[in-house]
């Protein structure tokens, strides 16, 4: 019997892996296709990205250095307004690279990583959970003390174990255009329903355009992205989509089991990423479970939740202002853009020393 059986291998199960392995507990990874691949997520990550990442990635993975961003009220060619610092605010990495160097670190961890095995159904029991995966050889049923879900927004293992869905959801779609573009800044556009669209160069890999918002909107995320990207007068390649979950619900753990990442809406709200958000609640998870005691998980629950639950909160509040009045919008990005002392990752940050300090010396 595993101590864990880990479903899904994209960062947040990739990490659980390592650090759970590393603590000397059996793990059985289960990825239902290669790893990294399809592609669904952006690879524009803050700088802490590093401290996750095995030994020599930034090197391997790094695509270009972003020292800040353009807001704009419309779409291309509008008027923009700049926010900066003088040193690297973020960095554009190889997306797909990153999946895979962090599930070679749980490999070389001890974790038994397999891939093409796509779970279809988890049953708790009292003393242990049995995962059933559909494997290129047939169906086989794995036993483990516990389950960690880490399989993407549209978790099988959350519908499995009953627990609740995140709060929101949005369409998020993405594709690249080859131009080489080394630019210091993401691009901007609160232009979407509810959300944004954004232009990321990516240097000599091309640049990444984006666009979120919600499932059903009219006209769909689809056409909102044709019309975005038709403004830039580009033509994109490699096509992607993906759900975006938005705001974590009451409660991420069952009797045996848990959930990661995008399965637990791990993620800010404010810019639909988790990557960060989902590999620190990693690290919570794997130095808090014991899985011989259940009643551990209430302890991964609240770590989780005491490391993130504010800048969570905070980031909604910074999407409510994605659907004010665009002439309310100009003024607040004409009042505040400039220099400034924010980190991508934390909205607690705006009320720093730093960020108050570059305020005032604007003003």
């Amino acid at each position: 019997m595993y101590d864990f059986v880990v479903v899904g291998a994209g960062p947040a199960g990739s990490r659980f892996s390592r650090r759970a392995a590393e603590r000397r507990y059996d793990v059985l990874t289960l990825e239902r296709g290669t790893v990294g691949e399809p592609l669904a997520c952006s690879g524009h990550v803050s700088t802490d990205i590093w401290e996750f990442a095995p030994d020599g990635a930034r090197a391997e993975l790094l695509q270009n250095e972003v020292y800040g961003a353009r807001f704009h009220v419309g779409g291309p060619g509008s008027d923009d307004y700049p926010f900066y610092k003088r040193e690297v605010v973020s960095n554009v990495i190889d997306r797909v690279g990153l999946d895979r160097l962090l599930a070679e670190a749980a490999r070389e961890a001890g974790a038994d990583l397999r891939e093409d095995h796509s779970v279809t159904a988890v049953d708790e029991k009292r003393d242990r959970v049995e995962v059933t995966a559909s494997t290129p050889d047939g169906t086989e049923t794995f036993e483990a003390r516990m389950v960690a879900g880490c399989d993407g927004p549209v978790s099988r293992v959350r519908s499995e174990l009953g627990l609740p869905d995140p709060g929101e959801k949005l369409q998020g779609v993405l594709a690249f255009a080859e131009d080489d573009d080394p630019g210091d800044y993401v691009d901007v556009h609160l232009t979407a329903p509810r959300f944004f669209a954004w232009r990321i160069p990516r240097g000599e890999a091309g640049v990444e355009y984006g666009l979120a918002a919600p499932p059903g909107s009219e006209p769909s995320a689809k056409a909102l992205f044709e019309e975005f990207t038709a403004g830039y007068d580009v033509e994109t390649v490699d096509f992607c989509a993906g759900m975006i979950p938005v705001g974590p619900a009451e409660t991420v753990t069952g009797r045996r089991g848990f959930l990661l990442g995008d399965a637990a809406a791990q993620t800010k709200p404010f810019t639909g990423g988790g990557i960060l958000y989902g590999m620190t609640a990693a690290d919570h998870a794997a130095r808090e479970i014991d899985p011989e005691r259940p009643s551990t998980l209430r302890d991964y629950e609240d770590a989780w939740r005491d490391d993130l639950s504010t800048e969570i909160r905070l980031g909604h509040w910074i999407r409510r202002a994605y659907s004010l009045p665009e002439s309310v919008q100009h003024a607040g990005l004409s009042a505040f853009s400039g220099e400034i002392g924010v980190h991508m990752d934390k909205p607690t940050s705006f009320f720093s020393k730093e960020h108050l300090r570059k305020l005032l010396s604007g003003s």
